[in-house]
Order: C-alpha cells, then structure tokens, then sequence
C-alpha cells in the first residue's frame, strides 16, 4: 500500500503516519518528493485496519492499493510516464535517447575521435566498459580507473554524457564519480546487493533484463533500486535467451509495449547484444523504436574487426550514421523527435 501526503503536509504530519503505520506491526519506506511525500507501506495485511488509522491523520491525501509485487515500478503507484533527466538529456520524453559507443573502452585516441564522431552523427550518450564482465576470465577485463578517466576526457571534450556499467556494489563510488548514467548488465540483475547500492546514489541507472529473467523478474530488479529512494531508473531489453542459435539472444520486441502497460519507467533496447551480428542491428533497433522504446543502446568501434571485445555485433560508423537517418524517419512517423 502507498500512502500519499498532501503538499500542505509537514515533518510532524508525516512522522505521526509513519509511527502509526509501524504500531500496527508494518514496515515503512518514505520517499521525498519535490513536491509531495510518498510513504511505502511493507507488508500489508489488512488494507482496511491501516485505511480506518491512518485515512483520518491530518496531512494524508490518499491511500493506494497496489496489488502488483513490484510497487513502486507499477503504473498503479505512478499513472504518468517518468521522464529521467540526465544532466539536461531527456529520457522517456518524446526524444529518443541514442546511446552509442564500443564494448569496451581501448585506448584515450580511439575513444575521442570516436566520441567525436558519434556527436556529429546524433548520439547524446557515449557508452563504454571500463570494466568488462567478460564470460571467460582470460577475455580483456577493461581499463578499470584508467577507462572510466578516458571516458570522462571524451566527455569533456564532445560534451556526449558517460553510460557505463558497474560491476560490484565496492566500485560504485569509484564509477559514480566519473559516469553521468550507471549501467547494471543482465548478468547483474539478480545482485541484489549491487542494486541496493546504486539505489542509494542520485544517479540515473540503466538496468539491462537479465539474458533468462521474465519482465516480472526484471520489475522487481527495479524494485529493488526504485526502494531504496533512487527513482531514476532506465530499463534496457537487450535479448533473452532461447532456443534460437541464429542471433546470439532474441530480442524481445513484444517486452517494450508490455512493460509501457505495466510500468511508468523508460525502456530502451540494446540491439547489438541481443542480435551478436552487426548485419542485424539496424532492423532490430527500428523496429524497437517502432514499438514505443524510448531509446537504443548500440555498439559502434572504427574498426570491428580487431576490437578486443563483442567486435561481431559492433557496427562501423558509417552504419551507424545511416541507423541514425533512418531512425529520424520513423520517429516523425510517430510523433517522436531525435
């Protein structure tokens, strides 16, 4: 259950509520708003014993059911579409948000001139692993702190905003320096402390669906960092695993108009991981924006060819710049910009 304060409501008001809900044996969460006070109710039981103490408590403008598990993400907790802000960049609103960038960060030149040309093509969002959760432990780890200082010069230097990924709740302090976005991967999105964490930085996070998670599961993932009192959270589909062995994942197009239903959060898609082959990427990512998402997250490297990481799926700049085009077709086709 979500309890509302009215904007009139003061300290004292909203205490009181939270010291009579807990009286009544429930565990509380209160987020601050800009405007109003939210406070989570935790283990409902009788809706109507807490509705009879607390609805009458000066400064209490309304008591919400949520019957979905995932409280805070649901559409019934929050009706209108959330729109992250990010350093002045939109995410969720008509714009569609173009995250680009290689796998992983190689080298300061590569990364700038690179970065560089991202920016002139479209991009807002560079994106980049320093570090590199990589499914053999003799695969390239990334640059660490020397990765995330290139990424924050590239940045410096073309003004595109930094999405990287974090991989352990000990270096989200070191990543929150440098990063304007913190990206969890899918192999993360059950780490339950990790999520935790980030929920507790004011940074916007960018959660990738985890490669067998159902969208419930994947909610709840979001749950976990929305609870913690961070409301900036960016979904990212970017492929499930299936029986498929065409494409390294499926992409789940049909997962965009579903969590739109259910949630008010962005969604983006990845299609460079979801796909694995770069000769697939540009359909995937039309036709994701075609389905609602409010961005793509896309790999782009000057020479795919000898990229230490995911070069297959990686597309060159020159397709890159072509996506771009075409994208801005369909957007005016629905009511969106880039």
């Amino acid at each position: 259950m979500i309890i509302t304060m009215s904007v009139q409501a003061n300290d004292e008001d909203i205490e009181r509520v939270r010291k009579r809900v807990e009286e009544l044996g429930y565990g509380t969460k209160i987020f601050r708003g800009e405007k109003k006070t939210v406070i989570h109710v935790i283990g409902v039981t009788d809706r109507e014993k807490i509705t009879k103490a607390v609805e009458p408590l000066p400064g209490v403008e309304n008591l919400i059911p949520i019957l979905s598990p995932y409280k805070l993400a649901s559409r019934e907790f929050h009706p209108e579409n959330t729109i992250i802000s990010v350093n002045g960049k939109k995410i969720g609103d008509r714009m569609i948000a173009i995250i680009a960038g290689p796998c992983a960060v190689e080298s300061e030149t590569m990364m700038i001139e690179l970065a560089c040309a991202l920016k002139e093509a479209g991009a807002q969002f560079l994106r980049g692993g320093a570090y590199k959760p990589r499914s053999s432990p003799y695969s390239f780890q990334g640059l660490g702190e020397k990765g995330l200082e290139i990424l924050a010069r590239a940045r410096e230097k073309t003004g595109l905003l930094v999405v990287t990924e974090v991989l352990s709740e000990i270096d989200v302090p070191l990543v929150y320096k440098y990063a304007d976005v913190l990206q969890i991967g899918a192999r993360n999105m059950q780490n339950f402390p990790l999520l935790k964490t980030v929920g507790r930085f004011n940074k916007p996070v960018l959660l990738k669906r985890g490669m067998s998670a159902t969208i419930e599961e994947w909610l709840m993932a979001a749950e976990y960092i929305l609870s913690e009192g961070n409301s900036n959270v960016i979904l990212c589909e970017r492929g499930i695993r299936t029986f498929e062995t065409y494409t390294r994942n499926t992409l789940d197009i049909s997962a965009v108009p579903v969590v739109k239903h259910f949630s008010h959060l962005p969604i983006i898609i990845d299609p460079s991981h979801a796909s694995g082959d770069a000769k697939y990427v540009n359909s995937l990512a039309k036709a994701g924006i075609a389905a609602g998402a409010d961005g793509i997250m896309v790999e782009v490297h000057p020479d795919p060819a000898n990229a230490l990481s995911d070069g297959k799926q990686s597309l060159r700049i020159e397709t890159f710049r072509e996506l771009i085009e075409e994208i801005k077709r369909i957007a005016d086709a629905i009511g969106r910009t880039l």
